[in-house]
Parts: structure tokens; C-alpha cells; sequence
């Protein structure tokens, strides 16, 4: 079986290679003849290459690289139809993300290409930076070390009242969406002691904390609210100048979810006016995030470049779960996580 590895600079091609050498002996199949193709991503922006979304512009190389090739693990190959037109022997495409935005699954499914996922790679990873992020706008720590790092100002004001920012402990913050994510922050704030509300219509059973009966209700309790849904077109645009005009005064938004669950402008007006105190943001509406972003100039944000799921564990992660489904494929098993 000929295998193309074509990682990145996140999930390398020594992570695929190795992990699929593994599980292939593990599993008593037959070694697998494993060809490499590095793609520029992150160094390079993804985005939407012909009919896929959030690929890595490489076409041409892929096609190339997949000459005789019968299964492909990749994270941002772009898999358009032209690319699996130009692909004959191809049966499976093992993709290292939660979800395969990068695949044509139309086109894959008519060509009879498998087209796996690794799904919760990132859960544990983007709870912890979601927490992180939280902490960060509530005790203002970026503008406290920027005063100091940068500015050489050993600021007092930051420890008067009106400066500090409040604690998690006993805090209401409200979480929409309650998947892999928003389950893991919810159980972490728990832990220290939050009073944690969430709203999520497709989740049956027990939370950790309550659960809001209305998306009004857990905005209008919120000191904090956090963003964890799928963004689809229902979710578009959920959270917008009505939805941020509906939460207490001088609270706090956090997304590290999805850019386009947000209206920008709406909470800048909302940052401006004083109706929130703070926001911390992984992902935006537009991505990089341009440089005339309103949100640069907007006062008490906190900005991170789309790193939430970032972690060495996610990386390893994701080229551990895609290995496992090509040990499957190479056994004819079923595939456990299978779009097509």
C-alpha cells in the first residue's frame, strides 16, 4: 500500500510516518510504503481553495505527490474535485482536524474515497486556552505585563479597585455549547468554583452546573460569557448588538470557538460604550485578522492569532487517531471515524 503523508509545519510529517509505521505493526499489517509532502500551513494562511474550505493553496503539488497513491493522511491538503480527478488510485483520505472542510466529500463519495477525521484532538488543548483567555481579560494580565515589559512602568494603579478585574469564584458564567469543548471548560470552572450556566438545545442530560432554559436568560445572568457552539448558519451571527446589549453591564465575552458566531462591530460598540469590560478573542470573521481590524484599536481586548488548538499533545493527537484509521483501511476493518 502506498501511502502520501502530506503534514505540515503543526502536524509533522515525522509524526504521521512514525505514528502510521506503528499502528501498522500493532495491528499485523503489512508495512506500507509512506511518500512525504510538507505544506506550508501554519507559515502560511489557509483558506478556500476552489469549492473546499480552510486548505492549504496547494494543488498542484498534491497532485503531484499523489501519483499511485492509495490513502493520503493530511490536515490541510486541499481535496477539490480537480485534485481527486487527477488521482485514479486514491480509496482513502485520513484528515488530521475535527472536521474535513478541506475535502470535496461530494466528489470524494462519488469516486468511492473513504474520507476519515479525528475527532476531540483539539478538546483538551482549546479548553485550557479558552480558560487561559478568560483569566487574562478578567485580571487584565496582558495590560499589566505590557505596562511593565514594555513600557517599564511598575504601575500601582493596576491593584487599585477600580483596575482589578474579578475573580472566577462565584462568578456566573455562561457557556453556549456544551461539546467537547464547553463540557471540559465547564468542569474546569467548576473547579474553581464559578457558578457555571449553559445553554445548548442539542444537548440531552446532566451539565455541570444548570441549565439555561434560554439563551436571553443565561445572557442576562452572565458576568462571563463564553462561546463554544459549531458554527453553522443558524449559529452565524448569534451573538450580535441585541444579544451583548442583554448582559450585565461591565461583563466579559470570550470566543474560541468560531469567528463568524460573532458580530465585530457589535462588540467593539459594546467595548466602546462601556457595556462589556473586557473580550478575548482566538478567532475572528475574517482570518488573518487585517490590519485595519477595528478590534486593534479597541480598548481592553485581548487578541490571539487562531491558536486555541495548538499544542505538541494535539499534534501527536491527531496523527495518532489518522494512523489508526489507516491500520483499519489496511485490515479492511471499519473505519471509525468515517464521512463517506
Amino acid at each position: 500500500m502506498k501511502i502520501l503523508a502530506a503534514g505540515d509545519h503543526f502536524v509533522l510529517n515525522s509524526l504521521i510516518t512514525d505514528a502510521i509505521t506503528e499502528a501498522l505493526r500493532r495491528e499485523g499489517a503489512a508495512p506500507a510504503e509512506i511518500t512525504e509532502l510538507t505544506l506550508p500551513w501554519p507559515l502560511a494562511p489557509f483558506g478556500p481553495v476552489a469549492e473546499v474550505e480552510e486548505a492549504d493553496d496547494s494543488e498542484d503539488a498534491l497532485i503531484e505527490a499523489l501519483d499511485g497513491v492509495e490513502v493520503c493522511v493530511t490536515q490541510m491538503g486541499p481535496f477539490t474535485e480537480r485534485v481527486l480527478a487527477a488521482a485514479p488510485a486514491l480509496r482513502m483520505i485520513a484528515v488530521c482536524r475535527g472536521g474535513p472542510v478541506n475535502v470535496n466529500a461530494e466528489a470524494a463519495r462519488a469516486r468511492g474515497v473513504k474520507v476519515c477525521f479525528a475527532p476531540g484532538r483539539n478538546a483538551a488543548a482549546t479548553a485550557e486556552f479558552t480558560v487561559g483567555m478568560m483569566l487574562a481579560a478578567l485580571r487584565r494580565i496582558p495590560e499589566a505585563h505590557n505596562s511593565l515589559a514594555l513600557d517599564g512602568k511598575w504601575d500601582a494603579t493596576h491593584y487599585t479597585y477600580e483596575r482589578c478585574g474579578p475573580e472566577l469564584e462565584d462568578t456566573p458564567v455562561g457557556l453556549i455549547g456544551y461539546g467537547a469543548v464547553g463540557s471540559r471548560v465547564a468542569r474546569v470552572l467548576t473547579a474553581f468554583g464559578a457558578e457555571v450556566e449553559v445553554y445548548d438545545p442539542y444537548v440531552r442530560g446532566d451539565v455541570h452546573g444548570m441549565r439555561a432554559p434560554s439563551l436571553d436568560a443565561l445572557l442576562a445572568r452572565s458576568a462571563v460569557v463564553s462561546l463554544h457552539a459549531r458554527l453553522t448558519p443558524e449559529t452565524r451571527g448569534l451573538i450580535g448588538a441585541a444579544e451583548l446589549a442583554r448582559m450585565p453591564g461591565g461583563s466579559t465575552l470570550v470566543n474560541v470557538a468560531r469567528g463568524g458566531l460573532l458580530d465585530t462591530d457589535a462588540l467593539c460598540d459594546a467595548l466602546d460604550d462601556g457595556q462589556l469590560a473586557a473580550a478575548a478573542l482566538d478567532t475572528y470573521e475574517q482570518e488573518p485578522l487585517p490590519a485595519d481590524s477595528r478590534l486593534r484599536r479597541t480598548p481592553n481586548v485581548v487578541l490571539t492569532p487562531h491558536l486555541g488548538g495548538a499544542s505538541r499533545a494535539v499534534a501527536r493527537k491527531a496523527a495518532r487517531i489518522a494512523a489508526a484509521e489507516v491500520a483499519r483501511h489496511a485490515k479492511g476493518e471499519p473505519l471509525a471515524h468515517c464521512l463517506t
